[in-house]
């Protein structure tokens, strides 16, 4: 659905809008538009030559950035925006500040978007889905094993805008790592999006091993001696698996062909490589861990059914045990006057003789066939 606020050439209200990314201009419309990132803004900066530069706002670390770049052969600076669940006025500010593409920030504002790579003009749009192991923490409404997020991040020529969904994988360890080298922070850019993608797979590998291990601790119950037959769990571990498989699958291709971008500089390709190849090991093992869970559960409903037969097998045996007795003293419960045996004098103990011999013939055949 196309928005007025996302779409502004179809927007016939006058917004607020910055003038030389600071003043701000007198608007007709009491409505503002766009305001600028508050309560979602987590951190920003500039980064000149590898170091951060102070700036009292976005609109003066952009203006201080581009002063540079304009200023110098090899322009390197750049400014770094980082927010959580921002409000789409506060998105859209930053689409006119930087350039954003309408597309991209309605991807941005909306989240829930499959994880892929695109181009916009001379910037990249990039959305990576976030997951965290949840064993051990309190347990949700739903029995979740993974919890999953989304960054949303925007890379322009000098520009790195980060949009999280979600509380999981939070990207203030990255910042404090990049800004404690300036070998990593004056990469540009585009190192800023190596180490996000970097963290990023990390974490699948990290929640692919946890999961690895709680799937050889639910086979070896499954297989074991006494065995719990807890299918909802091993269910839910198939959800989470393709939970996880959904997160990390649809990324690989585009991420194999992110270094053969020109938008990408040449000193970084191999740097976005290794991550491809971290990210193809994740995806190799989600997918075997995947099969294992199928099997598991195929495993666990087999198990479940040879026990209940099992379980039939030794009622259905001692049913039988209990039947000869039972049909001896029925018929000998009969209160006919000519019967055999009726007036002998050792006539009880031998029918008692009879009952005890064929309920132990009985369980001893029972036995030897496995029944009980």
């Amino acid at each position: 659905m196309r928005s007025t606020l996302l779409f502004p050439r179809i927007n016939r209200h006058t917004r607020v809008l910055s003038t030389h990314l600071g003043a701000a201009q007198v608007s007709a419309d009491p409505v503002v538009r766009c305001v600028p990132p508050a309560s979602s803004l987590v951190e920003f900066g500039a980064y000149i030559d590898g170091k951060k530069v102070a700036a009292n706002g976005i609109p003066e670390a952009v203006r201080m950035v581009r002063e540079h770049n304009e200023a110098n052969e090899m322009p390197g600076a750049y400014v770094w925006v980082g927010l959580h669940e921002p409000a789409a006025p506060e998105v859209e500010w930053l689409a006119e500040v930087f350039g954003l593409h309408p597309l991209a920030v309605e991807d941005a504002i909306k989240a829930h978007q499959r994880p892929k790579v695109e181009r916009y003009g001379d910037s990249l749009f990039v959305v990576l889905k976030t997951v965290a192991f949840l064993d051990g923490e309190v347990p949700t409404a739903s029995g979740e094993i993974i919890g999953t997020g989304e960054i949303m991040v925007f890379v322009g020529p000098d520009f790195v805008v980060t949009v999280r969904h979600g509380r999981y994988c939070p990207l203030g360890d990255v910042r404090e790592k990049l800004e404690s080298k300036a070998k990593l922070i004056s990469r540009g850019p585009a190192g800023v999006l190596h180490a996000i993608a970097d963290h990023v797979v990390d974490k699948y590998l990290q929640v692919a091993d946890l999961m690895q291990a709680e799937l050889e601790e639910v086979e070896a119950a499954v297989f074991a001696e006494v065995s719990s037959r807890d299918i909802n769990r091993i269910y839910q571990l198939k959800r989470e698996m393709l939970e996880l498989k959904r997160a990390v699958g649809p990324l690989q291709t585009p991420f194999n062909a992110l270094p053969q971008r020109r938008s990408i500089p040449s000193e970084m390709r191999e740097y976005f490589r290794d991550v491809g190849d971290h990210l193809s090991r994740v995806c190799e093992q989600v997918q075997a861990s995947n099969e294992l869970s199928d099997s598991i559960l195929q495993a666990a409903l087999a198990r479940s059914n040879a026990l209940a037969n099992e379980d039939m097998r030794k009622i259905s045996s001692w049913v039988a045990i209990i039947s000869v007795p039972t049909m001896i003293a029925g018929i000998y419960g009969m209160n006919f006057e000519h019967m055999p045996e009726v007036k002998a004098v050792y006539g009880y103990p031998l029918v008692l003789g009879v009952m005890v011999v064929a309920c132990t013939l009985l369980h001893r055949a029972f036995r030897r066939n496995g029944w009980l």
